[in-house]
């Protein structure tokens, strides 16, 4: 698989293609170590986990210049697996910067995507400008909260906690995915971030516990403690609840913690349901940014995920796409029983190109908000449809690639 890109704007010419020889594996490694301010070595082990076929480069005058990964898993949506493929690593060398090989390079995944029948893309993005060019947009929330375990004050452990192996990752599946499908944004996991969630990164000590009785748990929690400058740590690395009762018990023994442990962190959403169970608002967000998201297919994209089930209504959406001809024009989405149906032709009664769509697909904005934004430009029956089909809960992730 190779293809020739020209960059008009720029004059030069790309090849971008799957990696092939030992010397330009080494090659993107070090690109990729040197982006990433990585350990000699790092890049190696990195594509080991991933597997070298998962990465693409792009090649300027036969030589590579940067490339990135691509990770095939699926992504959460109305309850509905949507089969999605993350974007990582993605690193230009700084010599061949601003001659356009990073946009082209992107725009050559999602030519690639498509031709995949892959519906939509995630990515985490060190500059929004490179990823809006070609098409994604914010579409939901990474944080990480913090609290002191002293303010937990929480005292209810009805569950047993059974301490377990992380090696042996499948342990945590099931339980993860009934959590998942429940939550907008979460992706069913590459083995590659499993093995990232349990096992150590350098020296440390990764613990893996079921939270209630082994052959019937409630969720689970895997964690790591570490000591930093401003004192002792404990990082939950991963967390799945499925009861009130595992929840409590997930509180309850954070907080018997704290004779050591100083401060506890762990990802969530921007607004956490499981502070509602502390006596007083002493978590506080420690970090949060947005992860984007591009649709490559926009039949695919509707039509497989989920919708309220109680709604019955149809959509009239024109679309605008700069790079995937096929995503121009008008659709008519019809919901009913919980699943979407397109078809096209219709009003274009709302109006929005493909970076607009995005915000509106995950719920991270409501129709509305997109509107005064001069996101999409609709009537008020559209609007109206639009509000009903798609505002939800705030999404979010709890994985980093």
């Amino acid at each position: 698989m190779i293809v020739l890109l020209t960059v008009e704007t720029m004059s030069r010419q790309f090849k971008y293609t799957t990696l092939t020889h030992t010397e330009d594996i080494q090659q993107l490694g070090h690109i990729l170590e040197q982006c990433f301010i990585m350990s000699a070595g790092d890049s190696e082990i990195y594509m080991q986990r991933l597997g070298v076929d998962k990465f693409r480069a792009i090649y300027q005058n036969q030589q590579v210049v940067g490339g990135l990964a691509m990770i095939p898993m699926g992504q959460w949506w109305g309850g509905q697996r949507v089969p999605m493929t993350g974007i990582a690593a993605v690193g230009i060398a700084p010599e061949y910067r601003g001659d356009g090989a990073a946009i082209a390079l992107i725009q050559q995944t999602i030519q690639e995507l498509y031709d995949q029948e892959v519906p939509i893309s995630v990515l985490y993005p060190a500059t929004q400008r490179l990823y809006r060019k070609a098409g994604y947009e914010q579409g939901g929330s990474y944080c990480t909260w913090e609290i002191s375990p002293d303010s937990i004050q929480l005292q209810d452990k009805s569950l047993p906690l059974q301490p377990v192996t992380t090696k042996n990752h499948a342990i945590f599946h099931d339980l993860y995915q009934q959590q998942a499908k429940l939550i907008d944004g979460y992706i069913d996991r590459h083995p590659a971030i499993w093995q990232g969630l349990t096992q150590p990164d350098h020296q440390e000590t990764v613990c893996g516990y079921l939270i209630g009785e082994q052959d019937q748990p409630q969720g689970y929690i895997i964690l790591t403690q570490e000591r930093t400058k401003e004192g002792t740590m404990l990082k939950v690395r991963d967390w799945t609840i499925l009861t009130n009762a595992a929840a409590r018990t997930f509180w309850s023994f954070i907080a018997n913690h704290r004779s050591q442990i100083d401060q506890v962190r762990w990802k969530s959403s921007v607004v956490d349901s499981l502070t509602l169970l502390l006596p007083e608002q002493t978590a506080k967000i420690k970090y949060q940014e947005r992860w984007m998201l591009r649709i490559i297919d926009v039949v695919k994209a509707l039509e497989m995920r989920g919708y309220p089930s109680g709604i019955t209504t149809e959509l009239h959406l024109e679309v605008k796409d700069d790079l995937l001809a096929t995503n121009n024009g008008k659709f008519i989405l019809s919901v009913a029983d919980g699943r979407g149906e397109v078809t096209t032709g219709g009003k274009g009664e709302l109006q929005l190109d493909i970076r607009g769509l995005v915000p509106l697909y995950t719920g991270l904005f409501t129709p509305h908000q997109l509107q005064l934004t001069g996101k999409l430009e609709a009537t008020k029956t559209a609007l109206l449809a639009a509000t009903q089909i798609f505002t939800g809960n705030s999404p979010w992730m709890a994985d980093f690639f």
